[in-house]
């Protein structure tokens, strides 16, 4: 596979590649940079409001400690209506937007093939932000070519790729029923409690959002934990939160897609 991704990469000669710092990304751009000329690769990343500031600085250092050609830009997601509202395909209009910066920023520095790291197993699961990138005209190298998410873990443990092993996030705005009113303070609120239940040593939590109670959803290995820790929850509910609850049927997700 990494044969025929070598060959599709060799044939664009010249790649721009949307960034987020997850493991997708991270293998297309770390691949790229090893059969493209560097100057022939760009990254770019956004900063925004849907995204963890964690994850940000995360993205940041594995491109400058691997000195990757980069561009950064901001985006101010609560200028896109339908993320605002959260509405069920905030996804596409907030990946329209988000997309076309990212393409006019390419184009600014010479790159006229703008590609994601979305991979096949992407297809299986509510996704109508990969639309909005097929009719921008993104590439998806990964999926055409049949990546799943385990063969770029398994590539990216082979290559030396240190994120190998990251779990996956999402953007805050999942964390929503939909047609809830979005605000910057409600998304910083989830990412802080999901922060404190990190700092338990759980690798992966949702902090789901229902009015005035916080939904934590962990795997099932460490519902003791965070039994245990009653002084996590008092701190969550400092965050303005009523009640805070134990999803027993562990960590899904999407939920709000089911």
């Amino acid at each position: 596979m990494l044969i025929k991704l070598e060959k599709r990469l060799k044939e664009l000669g010249k790649i721009a590649i949307a960034f987020s710092g997850g493991i997708d990304s991270s293998f297309l751009l770390y691949f790229a940079n090893q059969v493209l000329p560097r100057d022939n690769v760009l990254a770019v990343i956004v900063w925004g409001q849907m995204m963890a500031e964690t994850d940000y600085r995360e993205a940041i250092d594995f491109l400058k400690e691997h000195q990757f050609r980069y561009k950064e830009l901001s985006h101010d997601v609560f200028q896109v209506k339908a993320f605002r509202e959260n509405h069920r395909d905030r996804c596409y209009h907030c990946k329209k937007a988000l997309m076309s910066e990212i393409q006019k920023a390419a184009l600014e520095e010479g790159f006229f093939d703008t590609a994601d790291g979305k991979n096949a197993d992407d297809a299986l699961v509510y996704r109508p932000g990969g639309r909005a990138a097929a009719e921008l005209g993104i590439l998806s190298p990964l999926a055409e070519l049949g990546f799943t998410k385990q063969d770029i873990r398994n590539y990216s443990r082979q290559l030396g790729i240190e994120c190998w092993n990251k779990p996956s996030n999402s953007c805050l705005a999942t964390r929503f029923p939909y047609d809830t009113l979005l605000t910057e303070q409600d998304l910083k609120k989830v990412e802080q409690a999901e922060n404190l239940i990190r700092q338990l040593g759980i690798p992966k939590t949702r902090v789901r959002v229902h009015g005035d109670i916080a939904r934590i959803e962990v795997d099932e290995p460490y519902f003791e934990i965070i039994l245990k820790q009653k002084g996590v929850t008092d701190e969550i509910k400092k965050l303005g939160f009523r009640y805070v609850t134990l999803d027993l049927n562990g960590l899904t997700t999407g939920s709000f897609d089911r």
